[in-house]
């Protein structure tokens, strides 16, 4: 792709992305993150009303009566987006692969972050981290934001979930919203990591995928590539035992997730590529 295309193909997702961020998604993003980033401003008497919660016990004890903390909201928030950039994101049976999907989600939330004064940065991750891109504001930002997303190329087809939370815990020491976009097709093992990054930050994994992906069809003997090894290998999709351990392994890497970022405590959901993102990630806006 020229870098006349990209521009096109850029400009393309701006108008689209910002349209849906300006109109739908910037109250929601507003409500939803909003007064999650909260700062010490104050100790001050407690008064008829006010949350127990928030007591100094410290401050109360040295006074002999109760003195409570008070908090202000920051003015401004950290957005950071970590991208899977693997080999399965090239995945795709309708109009659209799970990257064109993610590249939109991406772009939307990138500019619904704009409309409210706040930080964007990006990280994308295969089995490393292929590239980090420091939170800055301005349109400009974002602007290179989605250029990198449409156009770079990883290093790796694998994919490591945990890698990246990892590089996420050491290099983010402020609180920030995170959206990890992902197939989550990876090996079942970040829980640990999640459980690290989530104690500090606002997670929320975003799964993307295809109708195809949930279960194998019954066509025959199919000549199979592994979009992460490289791998080539004939399949006998007719047999039910090959369709039944397809499907096991699907199921479990789905639960795995669902189930992790539950447990941690983060936030989830699905999207298939030929079903309406917009209305799923409003959805989950309005269910916070």
């Amino acid at each position: 792709m020229d870098t006349k295309d990209i521009l096109k193909k850029v400009r393309k997702i701006e108008i689209k992305t910002r349209r849906l961020s300006n109109h739908i998604f910037s109250g929601e993003y507003h409500s939803s993150f909003k007064g999650r980033g909260m700062t010490f401003s104050e100790v001050r008497q407690y008064q008829f009303g006010d949350d127990v919660r928030a007591i100094d016990w410290n401050v109360t004890a040295r006074y002999n009566e109760p003195y409570i903390k008070v908090f202000e909201e920051e003015r401004e928030l950290t957005m950071m987006l970590m991208v899977d950039v693997s080999g399965s994101e090239s995945f795709g049976t309708k109009n659209e692969f799970k990257k064109d999907i993610v590249t939109e989600i991406a772009a939307t939330m990138a500019f619904s972050a704009t409309q409210n004064n706040d930080k964007i940065g990006l990280i994308l991750f295969s089995d490393q981290v292929e590239l980090y891109i420091p939170p800055k504001k301005g349109k400009s930002h974002v602007l290179r934001i989605i250029r990198e997303l449409i156009e770079f190329q990883p290093k790796s087809r694998k994919t490591d979930v945990g890698q990246a939370l990892k590089f996420l815990s050491g290099v983010l020491k402020k609180r920030a919203i995170v959206f990890l976009i992902s197939d989550f097709m990876a090996t079942p093992d970040y829980e640990h990591t999640l459980k690290i990054a989530s104690k500090k930050h606002d997670i929320t994994g975003v799964r993307v995928y295809d109708i195809r992906e949930e279960e194998m069809p019954n066509i025959g003997l199919v000549n199979m590539l592994d979009a992460e090894t490289g791998e080539s290998m004939l399949v006998n999709t007719g047999a039910k035992s090959v369709r039944l351990q397809y499907s096991a392994y699907y199921q479990e890497r789905l639960k795995y997730f669902k189930e992790t970022f539950s447990r941690c405590g983060a936030g989830s959901l699905s999207t298939r590529v030929d079903e309406s993102y917009v209305t799923k990630l409003l959805g989950y806006f309005k269910s916070r």
